[in-house]
């Protein structure tokens, strides 16, 4: 990924990205009932304690119990933790106080480009600063896909894909092509209220292949095709659309059976599945995948002494990361924690769901994906939001 327009970029990736990725975590923190804050004052001895700094509630707790806490354990460094709400403005302010309290971040992709351009995140050697995979798989071998800059190191990954309750339904959706087949399976789709995956998922269901759709998104034309698939869609008398913007509505939903299919988190159909034991079936064809990254603050409290690489290369080992699909269902950036969780099963912390069918990244899941585009939605996410509003509009 490149680094052009980087100021313009993280101004718009604050309104378009940040909004709808700080908003999906609260989301989730709230269906699952999780108030929990991790916040506390750094105190003098912050340089005996690693401080991680995160979005809070259900996420961090997670992260928490899923490899914070094991992590301490092993290597006898307390890691506390922190919750803020995204953005560099914070990070950028203790550095110019020359009072830095925080030793990692879990950020966003333009955050990791920017923080690194600026200085503030410390640039890594993926093979030499985290562990290879059980099998001895280098580190960067093993990761789901690239970084988006060398101050990245994969987190989680979540997806963007549909469901349908199967007790609504006549068939079996199997492809994102039947999301849009309204003569096949008729009935009113919900989908989320931006443009965001949408267009995407729209061309992918034209025949477009996912390695393609931001080459052909950068084109007029190109989003013409996707915003009239969205539109016939949402006037054909078969059909019709929900716009969806709180993250608990999608399966809501479906059991309320205002729509027969529906676009959403897979973390929230996971939850409506296991939890509630709602008849919701996922779909994985044609899904977006999303993601999260830490990144190692440059004089931090624990970045001279070590502590902080050390207990970031812990956090992020292949069994690390698959601890934190525990408490909830993000798949670890690692490939290798696949196995683990596959030879653990049932993963999930209740002893009885199995985890690996849940995860985005499974190889079940992941014969038609693609991977969303932070740096195309930062450029071009005002222009599009407009045309996206206007056809809204028309409807």
């Amino acid at each position: 990924m490149g680094k052009k327009n980087n100021n313009r970029t993280l101004a718009v990736i604050l309104a378009v990205g940040l909004t709808y990725q700080t908003f999906y975590k609260s989301e989730i923190d709230k269906k699952n009932g999780v108030t929990i804050a991790y916040k506390s004052d750094i105190a003098k001895d912050s340089n005996s304690r690693v401080t991680v700094v995160s979005w809070g509630g259900a996420y961090t707790e997670s992260q928490k119990l899923g490899y914070g806490d094991p992590t301490a354990k092993k290597l006898g460094i307390p890691v506390n933790w922190v919750d803020y709400s995204g953005g560099l403005s914070e990070i950028k302010a203790q550095k110019e106080a020359g009072k830095i309290t925080w030793d990692i971040m879990d950020v966003f992709a333009m955050d990791t480009i920017n923080g690194c351009d600026e200085g503030i995140f410390h640039e890594f050697d993926f093979d030499k600063d985290f562990a290879p995979a059980p099998d001895g798989t280098p580190a960067s071998k093993d990761f789901f896909t690239t970084m988006p800059s060398k101050c990245a190191v994969g987190n989680i990954l979540y997806s963007w894909n549909y469901a349908y309750n199967t007790d609504n339904i006549k068939g079996t959706p199997t492809t994102i092509e039947d999301f849009f087949d309204t003569k096949k399976f008729p009935g009113k789709r919900a989908i989320y209220k931006s443009a965001l995956t949408n267009l995407e998922i729209a061309l992918i269901a034209d025949g477009v292949k996912p390695e393609n759709i931001y080459e052909i998104l950068n084109t007029k034309p190109g989003i013409k095709r996707a915003i009239d698939k969205i539109k016939k869609l949402a006037k054909d008398p078969k059909g019709g659309v929900y716009f969806w913007s709180a993250g608990a509505q999608p399966p809501e939903l479906l059991m309320s059976g205002e729509v027969v299919m529906a676009t959403g988190w897979n973390g929230r159909f996971f939850n409506a599945i296991v939890h509630d034991g709602a008849p919701i079936k996922q779909v994985w064809d044609g899904q977006g995948l999303d993601y999260e990254y830490f990144a190692l603050v440059k004089g931090g409290p624990n970045y001279a002494n070590g502590k902080a690489m050390e207990v970031l290369r812990e956090m992020t080992s292949s069994e690390g990361l698959a601890g934190s699909a525990k408490y909830l269902a993000y798949a670890p950036w690692r490939k290798s924690s696949l196995e683990v969780m596959k030879a653990g099963e049932p993963w999930y912390k209740d002893g009885k769901a199995h985890m690996v069918p849940h995860m985005p990244t499974a190889p079940a899941n992941t014969k038609n994906y693609f991977l969303v585009d932070p740096i195309f939605w930062a450029d071009n996410g005002t222009e599009i939001g407009e045309k996206w509003e206007e056809m809204k509009a028309g409807l």
